[in-house]
């Protein structure tokens, strides 16, 4: 099967630094909503998202759609504890560098 330039894995079996970062950027988001005590109403939204982004990752070609649509998820699931905004902001930009997101 082919892939595109930007998803090949690079020479010598090392991931794609782009994989690399999404997966670094969904642990820290994980690891911080895991430690945060409130209880919110979407929560389990979140963490089956956060997982749903991982398990993408590790398969090395990720769908940009579908980490567009999960990180919207997790962005309404969590947009308003301010205490994980910036491991919001950071799965965002990693997801970013997978292509711009679309403007209508």
């Amino acid at each position: 099967m082919l892939r595109s330039v930007e998803q090949r894995r690079v020479a010598g079996g090392r991931e794609d630094p782009r994989v690399t970062e999404l997966r670094s950027a969904v642990s820290r988001l994980r690891r911080q909503l895991a430690a945060h005590p409130a209880e919110f109403p979407d929560r389990s939204i979140a963490e089956e998202e956060l997982a749903a982004l991982d398990a993408m990752a590790l398969s090395g070609t990720p769908e940009i759609p579908r980490l567009r649509r999960s990180l919207l998820l997790i962005a309404g699931a969590i947009g308003s504890v301010s205490a994980l905004g910036g491991g919001l902001r950071d799965v965002r930009d990693a997801v970013d560098l997978f292509g711009p997101s679309p403007r209508n």
